[in-house]
């Protein structure tokens, strides 16, 4: 009820109620009714508490947004907080595939320095598995040509033995023979 009384002396001391025709206080007087008229405005707004609930309804939106704001706050926050944890686990990912690569690259240099010892080996082998067979074969021709000449100049000898000998030299020569085979023997 107070604030309705300071309303009511702030219209009866305002100037321009004094700039009217005639007496003020008059219903003929246009401004005196508008200032009944926003005077009961004004007490009806009071006495159904108006203000009250305006004041009560901008406090619960400002607490309504001042929750909004803290919520996007936290989703702010946290959503900060995944991609850091994201961020960390595209760095970790980074490094452990450069530890692959880097552990893919050196075994795929040693397998190559082992695949060229093993070459190595495997040739070396096959050299000497083939400077065997060409020296097999290499004595194996020898002997074979040995036995040959030895067939040849056993029957170029017979032959020339033959045609030079004679009967009675061939049995002397068969019993010289024999005799030295006995002698060795025994």
């Amino acid at each position: 009820m107070r604030p309705f009384l300071v309303a009511l002396a702030a219209s009866v001391v305002a100037v321009p109620a004094h700039a009217a025709d005639g007496p003020f206080i008059s219903l003929n007087n246009t401004d005196f009714v508008v200032l009944l008229g926003f005077i009961v405005f004004i007490g009806i707004l009071l006495y159904y508490r108006v203000p009250t609930l305006l004041m009560k309804m901008l406090d619960k939106r400002a607490e309504n947004i001042r929750a909004e704001l803290d919520e996007a706050k936290a989703i702010r926050e946290e959503a900060q907080a995944l991609l850091a944890s994201y961020e960390r686990q595209q760095r970790e990912v980074r490094d452990q595939a450069d530890r692959i690569i880097a552990h893919a690259k050196q075994e795929a240099a040693a397998a190559g320095e082992q695949a060229k010892v093993d070459l190595k080996k495997s040739i070396e082998r096959r050299l000497a598995a083939a400077e065997d067979q060409i020296a097999s074969a290499e004595a194996s021709a020898v002997k074979e040509v040995r036995d040959r000449a030895i067939a040849v100049a056993v029957a170029a000898a017979r032959d020339v033995v033959a045609k030079q000998m004679s009967k009675q030299d061939a049995a002397k020569t068969i019993d010289e023979s024999i005799a030295t085979v006995g002698q060795k023997l025994h």
